[in-house]
């Protein structure tokens, strides 16, 4: 058992068995997904070397849900490319936090439409499905998240070229300038987690 206020352990065997140590079960990544969405905190480790391999699991789970038969895909085509365009780039040390700034500003986004849904009725957001709710709430709420998404998604298109124009001297130029780009960089990035922090606490 694992002691109070630390990860479970999870134990994945070379037969791809998942064990769950706090509950002495076998369990799925149907129920890995589900400890996750109750904030259950876990640890997947390899049975046999010991080896932390939590990350590998959570990227399988993301995998077999956008490839489930019910289609709830959350990851679009445009964002999986420039993902991918990132790896071995220089902004691949700086994405993953800022990916992980943005999805904690996103779920508090989410908990504030909840909590004006039911300042509002009295209930649940799950309660008002058979309700018309405000219209001006419901806008507010997606003309947030459209805009916390979209200067996301404006970090990951990479800086216009100014090689592919330019003189001979100007690509010189601007060979030897990589460094001023990246400061440029983490400047706006940096500018734009300001934004974000600014809009999680409006």
């Amino acid at each position: 058992m694992a002691a109070k206020g630390e990860p479970v352990i999870i134990k994945k065997y070379a037969n791809r068995r998942l064990y769950n140590t706090g509950t002495s079960t076998y369990v799925t990544l149907e129920d890995l997904a589900e400890m996750v969405k109750r904030d259950e905190e876990f640890t997947v480790q390899d049975a046999k070397s010991g080896e932390d391999i939590t990350h590998t699991v959570l990227t399988q789970i993301i995998f077999e849900l956008e490839n489930s038969k019910d289609g709830q895909n959350m990851l679009p085509v445009p964002f999986l490319r420039q993902l991918i365009s990132f790896y071995g780039d220089q902004m691949q040390m700086i994405v993953p936090s800022f990916l992980e700034q943005s999805m904690i500003a996103f779920a508090k986004e989410q908990e504030r439409f909840r909590q004006q849904m039911k300042d509002a009725f009295g209930k649940s957001p799950m309660d008002m499905m058979s309700v018309t709710a405000p219209m001006k709430v419901i806008e507010e709420q997606t003309r947030r998240n459209i805009e916390l998404f979209q200067n996301a998604m404006r970090m990951f298109t990479p800086f216009p070229s100014s090689q592919s124009n330019g003189t001979a001297a100007e690509k010189e130029a601007a060979s030897s300038g990589k460094e001023d780009d990246l400061k440029e960089l983490r400047d706006q990035i940096a500018a734009m987690q300001r934004k974000i922090d600014s809009m999680s606490r409006d």
